[in-house]
């Protein structure tokens, strides 16, 4: 083995062992949401409130760039109006956990679908099988929360949270070793040919 060779290796086996470190910080943190969900949700409700706060004032900024009067005050309104739902969110959080959370439950279930297609795109390739049964898992557990919605306001988000991050950390993990298999199995290829 040149020694070309062995920097891709040692850089290849890095990235896996990064991305199998990254997944285990997933599983710490889903595992933390989970036995918090109460103080997850508050913290998500509160993140997209900042977000859409920065989202209106990026807007009110195009607004005063904008060409035509009717343009600009058009995008100004908006603006205002999304800045308002954000400070709205950060003022009144659990109120806004019911609204979010049939949000994100729509999302869990989109995106379980959108991993599933990709998974099986992925198929020949260790780890794959995670991939799908993350997938499968996230678009239940959206159609679930949907099923319970409103009860489950003030406990779904970070129970979702949590154990979405969870089966993402698991699937990483398997990607992740997955990766470092492949060199190895290359390294060993060369070696015979060597």
């Amino acid at each position: 083995m040149d020694v070309d060779t062995r920097d891709v290796s040692n850089a290849l086996k890095e990235h896996a062992g990064i991305t199998v470190t990254l997944g285990y910080a997933l599983v710490i943190f889903g595992i933390l949401a989970i036995m918090a969900p109460l103080f997850t949700g508050t913290a998500v409700t509160i993140f997209v409130g900042v977000l859409m706060i920065a989202a209106g004032i990026a807007r009110g900024v195009f607004a005063f760039r904008a060409q035509t009067f009717g343009k600009g005050l058009l995008m100004f309104l908006l603006g205002g109006i999304i800045a308002f739902g954000g400070v709205l969110l950060i003022a009144r959080p659990l109120i806004g956990l019911a609204s979010l959370t049939m949000v994100l439950a729509a999302f869990f279930f989109a995106d379980g679908i959108i991993e599933a297609i990709y998974a099986f795109q992925l198929r020949p390739i260790k780890g794959w099988g995670w991939m799908l049964y993350s997938g499968i898992v996230s678009g239940l557990l959206g159609f679930l929360i949907m099923y319970q919605w409103p009860v489950s306001g003030r406990w779904a988000i970070g129970v979702l949270v949590g154990v979405r991050l969870l089966f993402t950390g698991w699937s990483v993990i398997a990607l992740g070793f997955a990766a470092r298999g492949v060199v190895e199995d290359v390294e060993s290829t060369l070696k015979a040919r060597a």
